[in-house]
This record gives structure tokens, sequence and C-alpha cells, in this order.
């Protein structure tokens, strides 16, 4: 009876070990799972630009001086990715320099009191194949307002590093954040629209990670 047993017992262990080894095998055989990858926005190859009716054309304008850092799983790039971008407000450039200055000054940004122009995201959601909805609280002349940029990943993969592209863009009314300057035009009418349309193309590179990272 006690042989039976002990036969018994030693091939309910041998059957253990052999499922437990299957096991390890199957998890060192599986596709790792892809973990969160941090990049940071290349300036040399990014427009951070907008545009703006004056009178009835839309005069183009950009932002010289920014930096930022963009954090995604390219498996899933909806689940818990984040973007952060912080603009010098100076930096303005419309090709005209004593327009630049009107603008960097209270009548417009407020350079002095205001010099940065921040977006950090707050949800991203799945908009279709490789768009993206990004919202997130931008704050101009230190008022912050949600705002959603609309996203097409435009791709990934090695080159001068490991990086990738996206262009985003939104819409936003300028005195929702106390740009409100304006001139009236003889025979009605203002020069400036209060629409400013915001176009972000966008070169980021992956910076290194630690050793043992997934």
């Amino acid at each position: 009876m006690n042989t039976s047993i002990r036969i018994i017992s030693s091939t309910i262990r041998r059957r253990a070990i052999t499922a437990a080894a299957a096991a390890i095998a199957l998890a060192a055989s599986a596709p790792a799972q892809a973990a969160m990858e941090t990049f940071r926005i290349d300036p040399e190859h990014t427009n951070i630009g907008f545009k703006v009716r004056h009178f009835f054309s839309k005069v183009p304008g950009r932002f010289n001086k920014f930096e930022g850092q963009i954090r995604l799983d390219r498996e899933n790039l909806a689940k818990g990715s984040s973007v952060e971008i912080t603009i010098d407000a100076a930096s303005i450039d419309t090709n005209d320099e004593k327009r630049d200055q009107h603008l960097r000054s209270a009548d417009f940004f407020d350079v002095a009191n205001h010099p940065k122009l921040t977006f950090k995201s707050t949800k991203v959601r799945q908009a279709g194949d490789n768009k993206l909805k990004v919202d997130g609280n931008l704050t101009i002349r230190g008022v912050t307002r949600p705002v959603t940029l609309d996203v097409d990943v435009l791709g990934f993969g090695k080159g001068y590093g490991f990086r990738g592209g996206f262009e985003a863009n939104t819409t936003i009314n300028r005195k929702d954040f106390g740009v409100a300057w304006n001139d009236i035009v003889e025979g009605g009418g203002y020069v400036l629209g209060n629409d400013v349309e915001i176009v972000l193309n966008v070169e980021a590179v992956r910076l290194q990670q630690k050793a043992g990272a997934r």
C-alpha cells in the first residue's frame, strides 16, 4: 500500500514539474509586451505654426523655440500616452519684426509677464487607423482652457536614432485666452479674426531606455 502511494506521489510530482517547465518555456517564447517609450520632440525638424485672419487673408506665423516630450506605447497608442509641450512666447515669428514686437506686447501675448505657452495632455483617444484625439490643457497669458488636438500618427522607424512622426491641428478662439486686441476697419469690421488655426508638424526621437527596461 505504501509503495503504491509513493508511486502515485512520484507521478504527480513529475507531471507538476513537466507542467511548470512547459509554462516557463511558453512564457519565454511569447513576444515581449510592448513598453511605454519616451520621445523627445526634435525642434530642428518640428514646426509649431498658426494662421489668423488679417482683413480677408490668413497670415501665418510660428514659434521658433520650444521643447516637449511624448510618452506612448506603440502597440496601444490610446493607453497611457501623454504629451507635454512648452513654448517660448517671445520666439513668435510672422516674418515681420515690427508686428512680432506688437505680438509680444501686453496687447497680445504679454511676454514680459507670461513668457511661456504650455500644453499638457489629459487623455488620448483612438479616432481611427493611425488617428488620435488628444485632449489637454492649453495655457496662454496665464489662462488655461481645454482643447482637443486631432492627430495623425505618420509612423515610426530608424533614422539617426529611432523616430516618430505626427501631425496635429486644432482651432482656438484667441479671446478665450485674453488675447483680445483688435482694430476697427474704416467702414466697419475688424482687422483680425478671432479664430486661430494651429498646426503642429512634429518629429520626435526616442530616448535611450535604461538597461533592463522592457
